[in-house]
């Protein structure tokens, strides 16, 4: 059977010399991947269509052997092309796929978290990357898997409180106006990192460079 979709690209991967493993995150049908049969040809449909971080359309045929599935049609929606002309930026989309990755699972609806995948995207490109959207991308991730941290019960400043109440609330354009002083960055830096590991486990892999980056 047939299914289509609209999806990110998370990650891809070498499968043989000329086919490639897509992961993709989409709304109904959560994080899936896909094999792209002959994708490394220089003829095939898939030619220059598949990288990190592109949006497209697409259908594929569902394995009934395995979790890897056919991808046989896609359109290209956005290629997010500035994330790539920028290494923090890059640096920043791939730890937000790291986190989703890890804490998440496959063939899950995601609905919102697709939304904030895609909405963190184009503030990237449009945006200059800083700590605080980073930190309001993590907030806002742990608030739809249900791990949003009860700020009265914090040991954070009275400032530090609503500085995180305004990440969580604002769009891109409202975060990437805040400003923080570079106490109040190590604050938040260092408490998310703590709730992160207590509720995860682990760090996602990359946060520490993607913050590095900001400066």
């Amino acid at each position: 059977m047939i299914e289509t979709a609209t999806g990110l690209i998370l990650r891809t991967r070498l499968l043989t010399e000329t086919s490639l493993i897509v992961h993709w995150l989409t709304p109904e049908l959560g994080r899936i991947a896909t094999v792209a049969k002959g994708a490394r040809r220089p003829k095939s449909p898939f030619a220059g269509k598949l990288d990190l971080f592109y949006a497209a359309d697409f259908s594929f045929s569902r394995s009934r052997r395995s979790d890897l599935h056919n991808l046989r049609e896609m359109k290209l929606l956005e290629t997010h092309g500035a994330i790539r002309e920028d290494i923090v930026k890059l640096q920043q989309a791939a730890y937000a796929a790291n986190f989703i990755e890890q804490a998440t699972e496959t063939e899950t609806p995601l609905p919102e978290i697709f939304e904030l995948m895609r909405s963190f995207l184009k503030s990237l490109c449009e945006q200059k990357p800083s700590a605080q959207s980073l930190f309001a991308l993590e907030l806002k991730l742990l608030h739809e898997l249900g791990l949003a941290p009860e700020l009265a019960a914090t040991r954070l400043t009275p400032g530090a409180k609503k500085i995180v109440q305004a990440l969580l609330e604002g769009s891109g354009t409202d975060v990437s106006r805040l400003k923080l002083s570079d106490a109040q960055t190590d604050e938040l830096r260092q408490w998310l990192h703590g709730h992160l590991i207590f509720h995860l486990g682990r760090l996602p892999r990359g946060r520490e460079s993607a913050l590095a980056a900001t400066g």
